[in-house]
């Protein structure tokens, strides 16, 4: 919402008027309670005074123009009280600098419209959780994003091993995400040490993640009070506390345990399951998709982010209980070692097994262009486009959103974009519940 002010071109100060702000009302009763004291006063200390102000009022009223007079004092008053009113706030809030006051303004008015946006549940891990959420955030503040918590490799992995505590790694990625602002916190967050003994290769934001837990005793509490320092917008939930660890069985029957192993067998994979097996998902999981508008699945590695998720019983009842909307989000290129040959169909089908429901989702959102000059380290790596088999798709009773989606950084990689894919999500959702209120109206008519 940049040059808000300016796009609807009203006086700067008037911008504290705008509908959604919440603060006209207060306004309104600062006003009242004033007049209210001033008449008080004025009976309680019989101030001739005040008499004397209303005579000299009346005649002025009478020798000149009154709608002339009206306008003017109505002007006056409101603008001596808007200036003094929007001063002391700032000076309660220290805002010295003039960009400070109207990026003040324009993160109350965005903070309060999108606190009516959608309850969205954001499933998932990884890049791919992240990525959408940095969209999603613009949408809606009342966004839930639940996070696998199988990882076990880099920063995480050994954080996890030392210090007996879930991984921290896809966590800190959807803070940062749905940080208001990319300042210099968040950048700090998502600080990588390259050096130093012991240092190496973790990320700052793991490391305070880490400490906080300590402090608080579990994880949830720490996300929560590194959500306070970021001011993010939702909240971000592990889908479970257990310390679950995932495991696949390969087509060839063999068996490989770890997150970051799986990918590397090159191997198909027949199943995947967690260790312990029943573990037991986050009661506020739970309540976040019983209470969703709508639930979305992925983008992110399948077997890896979007599946360990639904291993969780609960969570997979819960998603199939629930009268959200629910659309998986599709790859845009296949995974070597998870989805080698994928197709789209088979990506959902996946999803739908592991899940234990068929009918687990009733969308999926797919890419339909590619640029033409792509990496060729995507060939190098047998990474190939995703192909979008829209009829086996459709046999499955589940409709597909094709759309452009991607995004392409200089060395031709292509990734999901984050806006695209938050405007074509709420496209979506806002077209079902156009639909749903048409057939609503329909059939109350027909009765």
């Amino acid at each position: 919402m940049k040059n808000l002010l300016h796009k609807i071109r009203v006086p700067k100060d008037a911008g504290w008027l705008l509908p959604g702000l919440q603060v006209k009302r207060w306004f309104g009763l600062i006003i009242i309670g004033t007049v209210i004291s001033l008449l008080g006063l004025c009976v309680l200390f019989n101030m001739r005074p005040v008499y004397f102000a209303i005579g000299i009022l009346k005649y002025i009223a009478v020798t000149v123009n009154q709608e002339f007079l009206g306008i003017v004092l109505v002007i006056a008053g409101a603008y001596i009280f808007l200036k003094g009113w929007k001063n002391t706030n700032y000076s309660i809030l220290d805002l010295t600098e003039d960009r400070d006051r109207h990026a003040l303004l324009e993160s109350l008015y965005k903070r309060r419209k999108l606190n009516y946006g959608p309850k969205i549940v954001a499933i998932g891990g990884g890049t791919g959780l992240s990525t959408m959420l940095k969209g999603i955030k613009k949408i809606t503040n009342n966004i839930t994003a639940v996070v696998t918590v199988g990882d076990d490799g880099g920063s995480s992995g050994r954080l996890r091993q030392e210090m007996g505590i879930l991984p921290p790694g896809d966590i800190r990625n959807c803070i940062a995400a749905l940080a208001d602002d990319e300042d210099l916190v968040t950048k700090l967050f998502q600080y990588r040490f390259k050096t130093g003994e012991g240092l190496e290769g973790h990320s700052f934001g793991n490391l305070f993640l880490t400490a906080l837990c300590a402090i608080t005793g579990n994880m949830v509490r720490a996300v929560q009070e590194s959500s306070k320092v970021l001011n993010i917008r939702g909240r971000v939930l592990p889908s479970t506390l257990d310390d679950m660890k995932l495991a696949a069985e390969l087509e060839d029957g063999s068996i490989v345990r770890g997150e970051s192993s799986i990918p590397e067998t090159g191997k198909k994979i027949k199943r995947l399951f967690t260790e312990p097996a029943d573990c037991k998902a986050l009661p506020e999981v739970l309540q976040a998709i019983k209470e969703a508008d709508l639930i979305v699945l992925g983008p992110g590695s399948l077997y890896t982010s979007v599946i360990p998720n639904l291993l969780i019983k609960e969570i997979s009842n819960a998603i199939h209980n629930s009268s959200a909307k629910k659309i998986y989000v599709c790859n845009i290129m296949t995974q070597p070692g998870e989805t080698t040959n994928y197709t789209a169909s088979e990506h959902i089908q996946a999803i739908l097994d592991h899940s234990g429901y068929q009918d687990l989702v009733e969308a999926v959102m797919v890419n339909n262009s590619l640029p033409d000059d792509l990496s060729p380290d995507y060939e190098k790596s047998n990474s190939y486009p995703v192909v979008v088999d829209i009829d086996k798709i459709k046999d499955k009773n589940i409709n597909v959103i094709t759309t452009r989606l991607y995004e392409e950084n200089e060395q031709k990689y292509v990734r999901h974009s984050p806006s695209r894919l938050a405007r074509a999500i709420a496209y979506w959702y806002k077209k079902q519940l156009k639909n749903k209120s048409n057939k609503h109206s329909n059939q109350n008519i027909v009765k």
